[in-house]
């Protein structure tokens, strides 16, 4: 009988880590405002995908090789949905930019694995971010090696056009039309502001329409036309 060929498993590469999102809200907080503002940055661009807490496989092959930051920020590829950024059908392209959120579970053996693996994957520019005290660090890459950017405040990102500063409560982003970046929450309760706002002026205006009508009318009691030029 004729020797039958081996069959190569199938690799497998994970959609899930099995790891929660967030370790509690405040983490998960600013994950998804960090994410979802610069998704709305980028809404206008079809070549820049914007993702939370997607599993990046850098090397076909070795499934084992893996991270999951809490943003990426791919440019050069098309938005759509993932279960995985597996690199090798990216046309090969890193994410150029990952923001990580601290949680009181990670360790510093953690971090510096973080930062290792996106020094040698080619990541361009890194941030981290502690929620609990309000400050960021940030590294950048230069001569091909991720180096720490001495100062945070006023630093507007290369890639993303973003600039970061330190307020009296913490590290704060911006749009870079100078915009705060702000949550679903503080953006529903900025806009029902506005509306109250406009509502008020509305009621101003209209209490001042029927003043000058108050006003006409008496004048044409008098016999007077309001409505008639003044020589």
């Amino acid at each position: 009988m004729s020797e039958q060929p081996a069959v190569v498993p199938a690799i497998v590469y994970p959609d899930s880590d099995g790891m929660p999102i967030a370790d509690n809200t405040r983490q998960f907080r600013v994950i998804v405002t960090i994410q979802e503002n610069l998704d709305a940055i980028f809404r206008g661009r079809d070549d820049v995908f914007v993702a939370g807490d997607l599993l990046w496989y850098p090397v076909e092959g070795r499934p084992d090789i893996r991270r999951a930051p809490d943003v990426t920020v791919v440019f050069g590829r098309p938005k759509g949905d993932r279960g995985s950024y597996r690199q090798w059908e990216e046309n090969g392209i890193a994410p150029q930019v990952v923001f990580e959120v601290l949680s009181p579970g990670n360790t510093l053996t953690e971090l510096a694995a973080k930062q290792e693996f996106y020094d040698i994957y080619r990541v361009e520019e890194y941030y981290l971010y502690d929620p609990e005290h309000g400050d960021m660090s940030g590294w950048q890459r230069i001569d091909g090696r991720l180096r720490v950017i001495n100062e945070l405040d006023g630093w507007v990102s290369p890639r993303l056009g973003i600039t970061f500063k330190r307020t009296d409560r913490g590290m704060q982003l911006y749009w870079p039309d100078g915009r705060p970046f702000l949550s679903f929450v503080e953006l529903q309760a900025q806009a029902e502001q506005e509306r109250q706002r406009a509502e008020e002026e509305h009621q101003r205006a209209e209490q001042e329409r029927q003043r000058a009508e108050r006003l006409a009318a008496r004048l044409r009691a008098l016999g007077i036309d309001p409505d008639a030029e003044q020589e």
